[in-house]
C-alpha cells in the first residue's frame, strides 16, 4: 500500500512538472488544462518566425501556436478559444499564418488586446469573431518593414507591394476597416517618432472600424460564451 501511494506520489510529481514545462514553453495554461470549455491562447511579445530570436527578447513561437490551434479544433470539448494579444509584431509570414488559423477555426473566437497590436499584431486581432482592446492599449499600423540585406530592384519593391497588399486584403476582409483608411493610417508622417504610420489607442481602434469594442477581460469572456451558446442552439 506504500509502495502503490509512493508510485502514486511520483507520477504525480512528474505530471505537475510536465505541466510546468508546458506552461513555461507555451506561454499559456491551455496545454496544462486540455478539456476546458474555453482555452486561452496567449501572444506575448515578439512574433517568432523561421529567425530565432535574441535570447533576452520576450517572443511568441509560430510553430508552438499553430499545434495548439490545431489541437482546440480537433478537441470536442473546447467550445471557444480567447486570443490575450500584448504584442509588438515581428515575423510578417508567421504572424499572417497564425491570423489565418484563428480565422479558419470553426469555434467561436474572440480577441482582446491589452497592451498592445502592434504590426503584424493587428491581423492577429481582427482574426477573431469579435475583437476587443483596453481603454490604454495601442495599436501601430504601419508598412511591412525589413532589416537586414536587401537588393534594391523592381523585384523586391513587388515583393513588399505584394506582401503589404495579402496583410492589408486580410485586415478588411477581417474587420470593418475600410481599404482607404487603411492606406491612411499607413502613410501618416507626423504620426510616429522616426516612422511612417498611425498609433490607435483604445477607442480610436473601435472609431475606424478595425476593433469592435473596447473592454476588458470579463467583456471578451461574456462575448465569447455569448457566441458559444449561440453556436450550440445552431447544432
Amino acid at each position: 500500500m506504500n509502495d502503490k501511494k509512493k508510485i502514486d506520489k511520483e507520477e504525480e510529481i512528474k505530471e505537475n512538472k510536465e505541466k510546468m514545462k508546458a506552461v513555461k514553453e507555451f506561454g499559456n495554461t491551455s496545454m496544462a488544462s486540455p478539456n476546458e470549455k474555453i482555452q486561452v491562447l496567449s501572444i506575448i511579445g515578439q512574433i517568432e518566425g523561421h529567425m530565432v530570436s535574441p535570447p533576452q527578447t520576450k517572443a511568441t513561437k509560430y510553430e508552438h501556436i499553430i499545434p495548439q490551434l490545431i489541437a482546440m479544433e480537433q478537441n470536442d470539448e473546447v467550445e471557444g478559444v480567447l486570443i490575450v494579444l500584448n504584442t509588438v509584431g515581428g515575423d510578417v509570414e508567421a504572424g499572417l499564418a497564425i491570423s489565418e488559423m484563428i480565422n479558419s477555426i470553426s469555434k467561436p473566437t474572440v480577441s482582446i488586446v491589452i497592451g498592445g497590436g502592434h504590426s503584424i499584431g493587428v491581423p492577429l486581432a481582427t482574426s477573431s469573431d469579435y475583437s476587443f482592446i483596453t481603454p490604454s492599449a495601442t495599436m501601430i499600423i504601419h508598412p511591412v518593414r525589413m532589416n537586414g540585406f536587401i537588393i534594391g530592384v523592381d523585384q523586391t519593391f513587388q515583393y513588399f507591394k505584394k506582401m503589404q497588399e495579402r496583410i492589408d486584403d486580410f485586415i478588411v476582409r477581417t474587420s470593418s476597416v475600410s481599404h482607404e483608411d487603411l492606406h491612411n493610417f499607413m502613410m501618416q508622417t507626423d504620426a510616429l517618432l522616426n516612422d511612417v504610420g498611425t498609433m490607435l489607442i483604445g477607442k480610436d481602434a473601435v472609431d475606424c472600424g478595425l476593433i469592435n469594442e473596447v473592454g476588458g477581460i470579463s467583456n471578451a469572456l461574456a462575448k465569447l460564451n455569448s457566441l458559444i451558446e449561440k453556436s450550440n442552439r445552431k447544432e
